[in-house]
């Protein structure tokens, strides 16, 4: 396990996003994980839809092809701790946006998004562009 991969990557997969789709069918299976809060995301996606059938099969299928990682206790932890340090800096980033970070650094995995303006603000966090990196 190497990667998070955030809402909007998974949007990228789902929408077949050729640089996205390439980075990720050249990784083994096991290397990319999801979040449970990226799933709660998703979903609340499917719901507002106007054609919620194909939106969930979509969602559905992506879940079929990662792992899905729950939201714990320590992850929740280092949230609050990255909350505290960017209110205290004026440099919030959104509350989901905190929740994946917190939970990207606690296991130690390179969050994937394109949301690069926001998630640079948090220290130490590793991110990775895969709409525009072809490494």
């Amino acid at each position: 396990m190497q990667y998070l991969l955030d809402t909007n990557t998974c949007i990228d997969v789902m929408r077949n996003h050729p640089a996205v789709v390439h980075k990720l069918s050249a990784l083994s299976p096991g290397d990319c994980v999801i979040s449970t809060i990226t799933s709660y995301e998703l979903y609340t996606g499917v719901a507002k839809c106007a054609s919620p059938d194909r939106e969930q099969a979509k969602v559905a299928l992506l879940l079929r092809t990662v792992v899905e990682l729950p939201f714990d206790q320590a992850a929740g932890r280092e949230a609050g701790r990255l909350r505290a340090l960017l209110e205290t800096a004026g440099e919030m980033i959104g509350p989901y946006d905190i929740l994946l970070a917190g939970q990207a650094l606690v296991a130690g995995l390179t969050l994937v998004t394109a949301n690069i303006h926001e998630f640079r603000r948090v220290p130490g966090l590793t991110i990775e562009n895969w709409q525009v990196e072809s490494s």
